[in-house]
């Protein structure tokens, strides 16, 4: 689910509370990021879980409607119980491991939040996206799945009331909730009608080693911050450290601790990844800034044997 650069970012998180924090213990910082990277699964399974609250929602809504004696609005789809039926909520209403992964976790937070729910039902029965789809009479998990897929695009990630409850309950979930609804949409779209239970409980990370590097990454880049410090002022002899954004200040600190501590990483990758991350996380001019001073630091490190590189599709 994480790639590398969503780790990157997590270890820059860490190192940025802990610089507004005046906290220098690495120990909190090391848990700090293995709870931050932990919290993205959890997010993972509240943003799936919201999508089994909608469809007990629905069936509450239908069952009550069958009980009134006045017709509503879905007495004038050609099947009322269409939603309800939708066979990809349905595989995942059945889903014991998925359910078990929400109890051991104690994610009952829609259960006591649930006007946010509400909610997002709401404008979900409202949408034409919705309206079209309990007036097919199409019957197929494709089209099942296509309108699970489409209504949590159009609907639930966009809305404004559960990224602020988000933003409350863990402010790191703020950056985690696009790529854990990318994430979402790209999973529910392999999805098949055999698909496995564990299908819908992917790995967080690749293998061991991320959460190796990850940790690396955030130890090797604070232990040698002094180091860090000095070459990034040699490199910006005109620059007053305060006029340095600091996350710029943090990215550059980070992708020179790969040039010298991480020999499997290309420096044409670590370059690009952490370009890719200023662009999104600082100003504007940030990845023009840092590219020209990561390009200064390759050349001398080249020069004077400080950068050795190992490994496949090195030249």
């Amino acid at each position: 689910m994480l790639t590398r650069r969503h780790i990157r970012v997590k270890v820059m998180q860490c190192i940025y509370a802990l610089i507004q924090s005046e906290d220098d213990s690495l120990e909190k910082q090391q848990k700090f990021l293995n709870v931050s990277i932990a919290n993205v699964y959890s997010l993972y399974l509240l943003m799936l879980s919201l999508l089994l609250e909608l469809h007990q929602l629905a069936q509450k809504h239908v069952s009550a409607s069958s009980k009134k004696y006045l017709a509503d609005e879905q007495d004038n789809f050609p099947n009322k119980e269409k939603f309800i039926h939708n066979k990809l909520l349905v595989q995942l209403a059945e889903n014991s491991a998925l359910k078990e992964a929400l109890d051991s976790r104690k994610l009952n937070n829609w259960y006591l939040n649930e006007e946010y729910i509400k909610i997002i039902y709401k404008d979900m029965v409202e949408s034409k996206l919705y309206q079209k789809y309990m007036q097919s009479t199409e019957n197929s998990y494709e089209e099942d799945k296509e309108i699970v897929i489409a209504l949590f695009k159009e609907v639930v990630a966009p809305n404004d009331k559960i990224y602020e409850y988000f933003e409350d309950d863990k402010l790191t979930w703020v950056d985690d909730i696009p790529i854990v609804n990318t994430f979402i949409v790209k999973r529910l779209k392999k999805a098949k009608e055999d698909s496995t239970f564990s299908f819908f409980l992917p790995k967080l990370l690749k293998d061991e080693q991320d959460m190796v590097y990850a940790k690396n990454l955030l130890s090797k880049t604070l232990l040698n911050n002094a180091e860090w410090e000095k070459e990034i002022s040699a490199k910006t002899p005109n620059w007053d450290k305060d006029r340095i954004a600091e996350i710029d200040h943090i990215l550059l600190k980070m992708a020179i601790c790969e040039f010298v501590h991480f020999a499997s990483i290309p420096e044409k990758v670590t370059i690009n990844e952490y370009l890719e991350i200023a662009k999104e996380y600082s100003t504007p001019k940030s990845s023009i800034f840092i590219n020209g001073i990561l390009d200064k630091v390759v050349k001398e490190y080249k020069a004077n044997g400080k950068m050795q590189k190992i490994g496949r599709g090195l030249l």
